[in-house]
């Protein structure tokens, strides 16, 4: 019988897993700093102890523990080394000791950091497993030097290792004043299922595929976010009309959008390709655009049952800008 070990359970992500192995009937351990009702045991991925206590009889892991992008303002560089550097050291060092079978790792698209912004005049940035990064901020800089201690550990210490970069799935409204007061909020999400968002229900589903993947040489990476309705040769248009390519490529939605007052961003920096997913892991997400604008329309948000079951949880506990609990 599998045993599932999910860090991070009291987060978005974590709590979706364990969720969904729960109604599966899976044996799941949930770890987190954070007491909650998918935490099993309470502690720190940093504490090797802990770590070994929550590993006992446990088959496979899923490891989402994080600080994110937004406690970049409120964390010392440290704090992001010892968590997102050591704690996945820990998590990895002792996985294999315990013999594990493997490791998802939950990664992000952040991690390409400036890569994600073409230079003036240049198409909009098409990102593949196979972009180079360009670290942009301590978030950034210490998910690659997890991802690289994943790669280096599944070869040195023979665990099988899968890194997914997630798009944003986030309920929270975005973190940039302008964007986030320039459009309505469903509207804005919605826009981002074209080239930059993913539906917290269909990262659960590749972290569970990528759990049973067997990686070639132990160790694999995938983007993951939503499929986008465009193509490599819409990039230069999108750079500098991308609602002109949107109502091109999808005039259906472009018609819904003029009758409920929205608009399609003026331009997109980048899109995110999950082709590599859908090919290797053989994942098929169910929310792209049209199936956004299919829930806004009926629900008023283009939020999957399980993204609306685990809500918003903000990232701190004192104000803290949209991030705030």
């Amino acid at each position: 019988m599998e045993r599932y070990l999910v860090t991070g359970s009291a987060g978005h992500l974590g709590e979706a897993v364990v969720r969904t192995l729960r109604e599966r009937g899976d044996d799941v351990v949930g770890l987190d700093i954070l007491d909650s009702p998918f935490t099993t045991v309470t502690g720190s991925i940093t504490d090797r102890d802990v770590v070994r206590h929550a590993l006992d009889g446990v088959t496979r892991v899923v490891h989402t523990a994080t600080l994110h992008k937004p406690h970049v303002g409120s964390h010392s560089r440290q704090d992001f080394v010892d968590v997102n550097v050591t704690g996945t050291l820990t998590v990895l060092e002792e996985s294999a000791a315990a013999g594990v079978r493997n490791v998802v790792f939950t990664s992000s698209t952040s991690a390409f950091g400036r890569a994600l912004t073409p230079a003036p005049g240049e198409p909009a940035a098409w990102i593949t497993e196979d972009v180079r990064p360009v670290v942009r901020n301590i978030y950034g800089a210490t998910k690659i030097a997890a991802e690289d201690l994943c790669e280096l550990l599944s070869r040195d210490l023979r665990l099988p290792v899968v890194v997914l970069r997630t798009s944003r799935f986030f309920p929270e409204g975005d973190d940039r004043d302008d964007v986030r007061n320039a459009f309505d909020d469903t509207n804005l999400k919605v826009n981002e299922y074209a080239y930059r968002r993913v539906d917290l229900e269909d990262v659960v589903e590749a972290h569970l595929l990528a759990a049973h993947h067997t990686p070639e040489a132990s160790f694999d990476r995938f983007v993951i976010s939503a499929t986008t309705p465009f193509t490599r040769d819409d990039a230069a248009e999108l750079a500098t009309d991308a609602p002109a390519v949107f109502a091109r490529v999808l005039p259906d939605l472009a018609a819904r959008y003029e009758e409920w007052g929205w608009r399609m961003l003026p331009a997109l920096d980048r899109v995110y390709s999950n082709e590599r997913a859908l090919t290797t892991l053989g994942w098929r997400p169910r929310y792209d655009i049209r199936a956004a604008v299919e829930l806004a329309g009926a629900t008023g948000a283009a939020r999957s049952p399980m993204a609306r079951a685990v809500g918003a949880k903000g990232y701190h506990t004192e104000p803290t800008g949209v991030y705030t609990t």
